[in-house]
């Protein structure tokens, strides 16, 4: 069975996000067709990087991103839930994305994005930086708005009734993809080990 990242990339105080990833895992668990685990990035505790040569060489000399690069190649794809910043995803995500490089190679990436206009682009921007490490991101798109699907600004999350389908959507996607990428990113993970 596939395993799943849920990345939950705000490591704000307060955050919205918790519970958005909690509702996109207890759904996605309810499936029963692969093994959906939450990868909370404040819990991963990551540094700005400091790595002193490029990812791209798979040569990490800090525990963190040994430690960082063992969560990530230990998933097949991932659905990375992001608010929406300044018109963008945040910083904690772009250096967990930016800190290691071949484990993310040829997997599949479905978003979950929320904000006062459904994070809708955060999830743009993120998807050119999506294919710069060879992550293909699915086009179907979970967009939780802050009006509509939140109450008290992001305090209380209850999901619109066309969100369960949209995100039903999302997830066949990033399956389909995920089962499609399989036999090129275990190919591509025995050439770097």
């Amino acid at each position: 069975m596939p395993k799943i990242a849920i990345i939950l990339s705000s490591t704000r105080t307060g955050r919205a996000g918790a519970n958005v990833a909690q509702w996109v895992l207890e759904q996605a668990r309810r499936r029963g067709d692969a093994d959906y685990e939450l990868v909370d990035l404040a819990e991963a505790d990551l540094p700005q990087i400091d790595e002193p040569l490029p990812p791209a060489m798979g040569r990490y000399t800090h525990p963190y991103t040994q430690q960082w690069a063992a969560t990530v190649a230990a998933f097949d794809g991932y659905v990375i839930v992001t608010p929406e910043y300044n018109h963008s995803f945040p910083g904690a995500l772009k250096n967990a994305l930016d800190r290691v490089y071949a484990e993310w190679n040829n997997k599949a990436a479905g978003l979950v994005s929320y904000g006062v206009d459904g994070g809708v682009r955060a999830a743009e921007a993120l998807r050119p930086v999506l294919g710069a490490p060879q992550i293909a991101d699915v086009s179907a798109t979970v967009t939780l708005n802050l009006r509509t699907d939140f109450a008290d600004f992001g305090a209380s999350f209850t999901p619109g009734e066309h969100q369960g389908p949209a995100l039903t959507q999302m997830l066949d996607q990033l399956l389909t993809w995920t089962e499609a990428l399989a036999p090129t990113h275990n190919t591509q993970a025995a050439v770097t080990a």
